[in-house]
């Protein structure tokens, strides 16, 4: 897509892949306007998004665009917060990333942006490489993508950062944001102890997740787990039998499912090359990992390109 000319509206984050994302959409002739997302926060825990804000807002005013705060603070705890909990509730692994893209950056941001007169979006997301996040973009409509600008989105990270100090952004040196996405400082496991307590112990751990304080310091993984019985179930083995297929739903395709030639249970995971077969992926060789309910699985062609993907059911 050619930016020039066009209204785009940038999710501002407060990182540096937005910044530089909104710079390089300018520099390119796009009539760019920053937008931070407000999401929703745990009450009474640490939270950074006062300053995430503000870094967006230093980065607009260095860019010298228009800055708006976007309030998806509802809308966030009805499509991400209520559902994380209801999936662990349910001894299920949710992908609260997933959720969060599908629902709020490319379904509230999308949105509002359009009714705003914008004629696209842009985040930054990685597509390829090292950061590749195509993983955390398989249930974000075709349409949608279609209409958003990955200004980063094929680059190193090295080369974002020196675009960064090139156009003088203030966030240039600025860390990376660690874990879920609304969480900031707060751990996955802090905010899940506040929610869902401490005596079942299934709510609060996933299949495959390292569990050595269970064992006397031994290293230990669930490798299975009983929700009414508060029960987990460990070895010393990650896995336990060998796994060739993973049953799927809710699929969301980009392309034809005959394209998909490897597929990713987890992020950052083991690409394991199979075919599709109505609702199941039959892999061609044993899975190196437990596939997880509730999780996400995503598939991709020989050429490495996203076909799509689906939540895992068993």
């Amino acid at each position: 897509m050619n930016a020039k000319g066009k209204k785009i509206f940038v999710g501002l984050s407060g990182g540096v892949d937005s910044a530089v994302s909104a710079a390089l959409l300018k520099k390119a002739g796009a009539l760019v306007t920053g937008v931070f997302i407000k999401g929703w926060y745990p009450e009474g825990m640490p939270c950074t998004w006062a300053e995430e804000r503000r870094d967006a807002m230093r980065t607009a005013a260095r860019l010298q665009i228009p800055f708006r705060t976007l309030d998806a603070s509802a809308e966030y705890k009805k499509s991400v917060i209520d559902y994380l909990l209801a999936e662990y509730r349910a001894g299920r692994t949710p992908n609260p990333d997933v959720m969060c893209n599908k629902e709020i950056k490319f379904g509230v941001f999308y949105r509002y942006a359009l009714s705003q007169g914008a004629d696209a979006i842009a985040t930054g997301h990685y597509r390829s490489g090292e950061k590749n996040q195509s993983y955390f973009l398989w249930a974000v409509p075709k349409e949608i993508l279609s209409k958003t600008f990955f200004p980063v989105g094929e680059m190193k990270k090295e080369e974002v950062r020196k675009l960064a100090k090139k156009f003088n952004i203030p966030v240039s040196e600025k860390k990376d944001s660690q874990g879920i996405c609304f969480l900031g400082a707060v751990s996955a496991k802090e905010f899940l102890i506040k929610e869902l307590g401490t005596d079942n112990p299934a709510l609060l751990y996933t299949l495959g997740q390292r569990v050595s304080s269970l064992g006397g310091g031994e290293r230990q993984y669930v490798v299975g787990k009983n929700v009414e019985k508060k029960e987990l179930i460990v070895s010393k083995s990650r896995q336990q039998e060998t796994v060739s297929e993973i049953k799927f739903t809710d699929a969301n395709w980009f392309s034809d499912q005959t394209n998909a030639a490897t597929a990713q249970c987890r992020y950052r995971g083991r690409f394991t090359p199979g075919k599709i077969e109505g609702e199941r992926f039959i892999a061609s060789e044993p899975l190196q990992e437990i596939p997880t309910p509730g999780q996400s699985i995503v598939f991709y062609d020989a050429g490495g390109e996203l076909v799509g993907g689906g939540i895992i059911t068993e």
